[in-house]
């Protein structure tokens, strides 16, 4: 983070409604730059926006004038899931990516315009960064290093039960959600937050780390995590085992991937550290 924020080029799907003037298409407005679409001047078009080809092509021949939609702005968030399984202190640390996207997140939409806001939650929520979202510049650097100095730790980290108390405290009008996890969640908390974050666009980030799904060198007993979300397992790694996980990394991402398609939802993957170069992929497909 030395370096400064990377951008994340984000983009929406959907028109962009409020009133405040931004850089996302909408529709509404008049006096924008890009087209609309058409309207009959005896409706109240403005004269001085005449499309002749529209007009000559008429049958009937009637009077069409252009419509200029404004762009507006949004509200981003971050939604970052501060439960203990996050914590992680083995190079690269999973906090290190998170607080990477945060910085980044924050400095990308205040350059577009754009409120900015992050809602932590692990058991409780906890309030670490802007909120309610803002469009006041300098507070990624502030958010990134709360995130790092965050004490996952104790009887509240043992769960994900704030997020849904996050998601409650969202806005009415549709935002633009990143929701970074590990998602080493049990399927019926995925259902719950998912579901509660319908009204939404939401991104889902997933930070992992290779060592999370690599099995053991050495033959003997282990504790692996479940590519499912069903939590950790006590196996015995043998070399047999060994050749049928030899790729668990691809196989928790299709399985993470089919879950989320579901909500018709595609995750961007972040794997040792934060790459900002996958979530350019992500808005071009």
């Amino acid at each position: 983070m030395t370096d400064g924020p990377r951008e994340i080029p984000y983009r929406l799907r959907w028109d962009a409604g409020g009133h405040r003037p931004g850089a996302h298409r909408s529709r509404q407005g008049d006096a924008g730059l890009a087209f609309r679409g058409h309207r009959r001047l005896v409706d109240g078009g403005d004269p001085r926006r005449l499309d002749i080809h529209a007009s000559l092509r008429d049958p009937l021949g009637q009077w069409w004038v252009r419509t200029l939609a404004e762009r507006r702005a949004v509200t981003v968030v971050l939604l970052a899931d501060l439960s203990a399984s996050m914590d992680d202190d083995t190079p690269p640390p999973r906090v290190q990516a998170l607080a990477a996207l945060a910085d980044s997140l924050a400095w990308s939409a205040q350059r577009l315009g754009d409120a900015f806001g992050c809602l932590g939650a692990d058991r409780v929520l906890h309030r670490l960064g802007p909120w309610p979202p803002t469009r006041q510049r300098g507070s990624g650097p502030v958010l990134a290093q709360a995130l790092q100095s965050h004490q996952r730790s104790g009887p509240r980290a043992a769960g994900i039960d704030g997020l849904l108390a996050a998601v409650a405290e969202l806005p009415r009008q549709r935002c633009l959600v990143f929701l970074a996890s590990d998602f080493h969640w049990p399927p019926d908390a995925l259902h719950a937050v998912m579901d509660a974050l319908a009204p939404h666009d939401v991104v889902p980030v997933v930070l992992w780390q290779r060592r999370d799904f690599e099995l053991p060198a050495r033959d003997g007993l282990a504790w692996l995590q479940d590519a499912e979300g069903h939590g950790a397992h006590l196996v015995w790694v043998r070399p047999a085992l060994r050749q049928r996980h030899a790729d668990r990394l691809a196989q928790a991402r299709q399985a993470l991937t089919e879950r989320l398609r579901h909500w018709q939802r595609q995750p961007v993957f972040q794997i040792d550290g934060f790459d900002p170069d996958a979530f350019a992929v992500h808005f071009q497909a």
